[in-house]
């Protein structure tokens, strides 16, 4: 166990420090300031806890090593983020309307005055409320929304917290728009006890920047996109594993995992292909616990690609798109495990 972080003592009384004011700052400038520390909304995908971003991908986001990544265009009008910022001042003014309190913007990036690599951006400041400090502002849309069924996500109270204990507030209130019709106001109260936790973990987490080694994947579709932004060629070296007791096992058991993967396959497939020949030509069919569904799908045109190009090369080249390649994994395994070499591709390729 690592020993306490200082800032992990009873709550302190010092505010939080403004690092940089953002009026005038670019978006650009903006993720600059950024990568200098943890922000509120890097807090759960540090410790492993965020479900769209890994410690992996964080960690080449603040090493600069993100330039592979797929990025969010701020002004992409189907992206939740382009809708979160629109509806940021709206849900704001009608959390005022609500609970009655005044909020007031803070155009700055605050730091944490005993962790200095500790940042957070906060939405909004309630004024002249006793009770509570901070405004957290939301949207959820029609799939985000029931990951507020339950209350506010693990993810979000991550962030509250952490803005928490970055300007050492009592309290903050979460206001969400769910599917654009529907305000939800959650209070969330500091809890010293995670706090002490969270700075001690984001803090391993930050140890990973500091020297430059990156954390383990984690198996999620982020890690796998982080892997192939860091190394997205190949140099046609040999690396030879053998004898390393570590990674052998992995093989080994990622051998086994697909097999079983193959065999779970080729029985699903068999119980649907049964289902489907009793149908026959129906469309749906009951049963005691659900139904299925076989149904036809409207005809659709496409393009004779290798025809074009034969018969028409000038128009084709006018109109042909570049495909960036990527890293394909596959995996051969030898007589010792499976009896024969058999090379397992497909499944989870």
């Amino acid at each position: 166990m690592a020993e306490p972080h200082p800032a992990a003592s009873p709550r302190r009384s010092r505010p939080a420090l403004k690092l940089v004011k953002t009026q005038t700052l670019s978006r650009e400038q903006w993720l600059d300031v950024r990568r200098q520390g943890l922000g509120s909304s890097d807090s759960a995908a540090a410790i492993g806890l965020n479900p769209y971003k890994s410690p992996l991908q964080l960690w080449l986001e603040k090493t600069g090593r993100d330039a592979d990544l797929p990025k969010i265009d701020p002004n992409d009008e189907t992206s939740p983020m382009y809708w979160g910022t629109l509806l940021e001042p709206i849900v704001a003014a009608h959390y005022t309307r609500r609970a009655g309190h005044r909020v007031r913007r803070i155009n700055a990036v605050l730091q944490h005055p005993q962790v200095p690599w500790m940042l957070a951006n906060i939405d909004r400041e309630v004024v002249g409320a006793p009770e509570v400090q901070i405004l957290e502002c939301k949207t959820a849309g029609y799939h985000g929304a029931r990951l507020w069924e339950d209350g506010v996500p693990e993810y979000v109270q991550l962030q509250v917290q952490h803005q928490l204990a970055v300007t050492g507030k009592q309290a903050a209130d979460v206001a969400v728009l769910v599917c654009g019709q529907e305000l939800r106001i959650h209070r969330i109260e500091r809890d010293e006890a995670l706090i002490a936790q969270l700075i001690e973990l984001e803090g391993r987490f930050w140890r990973h920047v500091e020297t430059d080694t990156a954390p383990a994947a984690d198996g999620s579709e982020s890690s796998a996109l982080a892997l192939q932004a860091l190394w997205p060629h190949d140099s046609g070296q040999v690396v030879d594993f053998r004898g390393d007791l570590e990674m052998s096992g992995s093989f080994s058991d990622l051998v086994a995992v697909r097999e079983l993967l193959a065999a779970t396959s080729r029985q699903e497939e068999s119980l649907r292909q049964h289902i489907q020949q009793r149908m026959g030509e129906a469309t749906v069919a009951l049963f005691d616990g659900g139904e299925v569904k076989w149904k036809r799908t409207r005809d659709g045109e496409g393009v004779n690609v290798d025809r074009l190009r034969r018969e028409q090369p000038q128009i084709a080249s006018q109109y042909g798109l570049q495909r960036s390649g990527s890293r394909r994994f596959t995996v051969k395994a030898n007589a010792s495990i499976l009896g024969d070499d058999t090379t397992l591709d497909g499944v989870l390729a």
